[in-house]
């Protein structure tokens, strides 16, 4: 049962995991490896991550080629960055100890400010991404004095369709809630099972999740504090608590909404 589910059945939900996106390697990985090849010589001094599927990519081919992701940062004198904390434990299971982490909300803005702050010597850093990721944390540190190398080393494609029952569950309004953990899961939603009906409270994880939900016009009823999973379910039950939301009823006027 995945974490999420875990905390949700702790709170009184009921989960109903639906992968609606999947991270995929690239087939041409040479650009990582000469990367990886480049930051165990030293050339870089900061390792940069903001996703957990980037981790996995990275330790993958770390192993492959060299002694493991662990043993190439050691080696090579190089800090890491984090964009919160479920990144920074994925890279902490590898045995990468995790330099900065921004203090309060995990976003790629906060993360610049986090970097710029710990080194004010605008050095050179590594930036290894999905093919969706924005250009945030890259120009961010540009435009700050860094020099940033940021190959895409992974990409994230739509999952398969939803099983029917899923489907017809969606279409019925007996979903209560959708927690949303990514631009790319917004548009996923709306390609494979449409809008939410109005009963279906809509939480998502951050302010770029959020920016993608206002584009595509959903309603948007809660906003994590903390850019994790349990943030996420947090959001949640705050909600619920706050306006007295009944499952299935669409929000009121007097319910604190966005």
């Amino acid at each position: 049962m995945s974490p999420a589910a875990m905390a949700l059945l702790a709170v009184g939900a009921e989960p109903l995991v639906v992968p609606l996106v999947r991270t995929v390697p690239l087939d041409d990985l040479v650009p990582l490896d000469d990367a990886l090849l480049a930051l165990g010589a030293g050339w870089y001094a900061w390792l940069t991550v903001t996703s957990q599927a980037a981790v996995a990519v990275l330790a993958e081919r770390a192993a492959a080629h060299d002694d493991g992701l662990a043993a190439l940062v050691a080696r090579a004198g190089v800090r890491v960055a984090a964009v919160g904390p479920g990144t920074a434990r994925a890279l902490g299971a590898l045995g990468v100890p995790v330099d900065v982490v921004p203090p309060v909300r995990s976003t790629a803005v906060d993360l610049v400010a986090a970097l710029v702050a710990a080194d004010p010597s605008a050095p050179r850093a590594l930036f290894p991404r999905g093919d969706l990721a924005a250009g945030t944390l890259a120009d961010g540190l540009t435009d700050a004095g860094w020099s940033v190398d940021d190959p895409v080393v992974y990409r994230t494609v739509p999952a398969g369709p939803p099983d029917p029952q899923v489907a017809a569950a969606w279409a019925a309004g007996d979903v209560h809630a959708v927690l949303l953990t990514s631009a790319s899961t917004v548009r996923a939603l709306l390609d494979h099972l449409g809008p939410p009906p109005p009963a279906t409270r809509v939480v998502v994880i951050g302010p770029s999740t959020q920016a993608e939900a206002d584009r595509h016009g959903l309603r948007v009823d809660a906003v994590a504090g903390r850019q994790t999973l349990a943030g996420l379910v947090d959001a949640l039950a705050d909600h619920v608590a706050r306006t007295g939301a009944t499952p299935g009823t669409p929000p009121t006027p007097t319910e604190d909404t966005p």
